[in-house]
């Protein structure tokens, strides 16, 4: 399978996730992006369109913590400091929205450390 291939499938997957998780504003949908360095994490209201909370591994806050750790590792760096942040503003309760991605990995890394941080999917 090309590399074409295996993106055109992810965003297949995707939409017909999508199709399935609806957000509100009470709810915020949290979305993982995960490129081949890097994985990025949002929180979106959908009804107002708008990005609440955001957290990378290119932030300050989560390189000042990973020197030399692996990516899975960073993955739950980036949920821990994502779920801290979304508690501060008063979110609790999120909408998980995998990207298409198998929930495996980076992405099953980042949600089990949201979770732990005191978010409830």
């Amino acid at each position: 399978m090309s590399r074409k291939d295996s993106k055109t499938i992810r965003v297949i997957r995707h939409r017909r996730v999508r199709r399935k998780v609806v957000s509100a504003a009470s709810r915020p949908r949290l979305c993982v992006f995960r490129s081949l360095n890097h994985i990025y994490a949002q929180l979106i209201d959908d009804s107002a369109a708008r990005t609440l909370v955001s957290m990378s591994t290119l932030d300050s806050q989560v390189r000042s913590q990973t020197d030399t750790t692996g990516k899975s590792r960073k993955a739950e760096i980036v949920g821990t400091l994502l779920a801290e942040e979304a508690l501060n503003k008063g979110i609790k309760e999120v909408v998980f929205d995998r990207g298409g991605y198998k929930y495996h990995g980076r992405v099953k890394a980042l949600a089990e450390a949201a979770r732990k941080a005191g978010l409830e999917f």
